[in-house]
């Protein structure tokens, strides 16, 4: 596996709306460093719901990004879902919690799954792309940044499994917002999930 694109954003206004974002990514030629907040010059403007250390890098498969190509209808471009960071040979749904990615110095944990939201349906001009992408059950992967590091298109990157019992991406999408069995919330729990979401299924026991 490569790197095969690193994406960063200026802050923009989508059209229709009061608020910027930081959705509109472009990848960049050369070398990025990455810390503990993510890739260093990228924009995110509403950090309630967006940036973090739990959700510092937004990763998506080349796999899972050629489904969408075909799907869409039109050739992909690196840093149109808002991701930091494109991986070859990735499937998204082939991706658990706790799964790690390593390239030179930098290590990256999964943590979350990408839950679609309204300023991502405006992003693709489509208000029932919220939709469409849920029922695509490919979602993005969410990471956090073990160790920091500098990375650059071209890089190898290796996935490294998590040894624990497996929460996976398309898992996580389809149990949001829902109530966990006990077994379940255990299994959740016993990985290095979000912890956000590690407060809501703390919260429920």
């Amino acid at each position: 596996m490569k790197i095969l694109a690193l994406c960063v954003g200026n802050p923009e206004r989508l059209a229709g709306k009061s608020y910027k974002t930081g959705i509109f990514k472009q990848s960049v030629n050369g070398a990025v460093m990455i810390d503990a907040e993510g890739l260093v010059g990228d924009a995110i403007c509403n950090r309630k719901h967006h940036g973090g250390v739990d959700q510092a890098i937004y990763v998506e498969g080349s796999l899972t990004l050629d489904w969408w190509s075909k799907e869409l209808g039109r050739p992909y471009e690196p840093g149109t879902f808002g991701e930091n960071l494109v991986i070859s040979g990735l499937d998204n749904r082939d991706v658990a919690v706790g799964d790690r990615f390593t390239s030179g110095d930098l290590i990256l944990e999964a943590t979350a799954c990408r839950i679609p939201c309204a300023t991502f349906a405006a992003r693709m001009t489509d208000p029932k792309f919220v939709k469409r992408y849920t029922l695509a059950a490919r979602p993005g992967i969410y990471c956090r940044v073990i160790r920091g590091g500098v990375a650059e298109a071209g890089m190898a990157i290796e996935h490294q499994l998590f040894p624990g019992e497996k929460v996976t991406m398309p898992e996580l999408m389809k149990t949001f917002g829902r109530q966990l069995s006990e077994a379940d919330r255990s299994r959740y729990l016993a990985a290095p999930i979000h912890y956000k979401l590690r407060g809501m299924l703390e919260a429920e026991r």
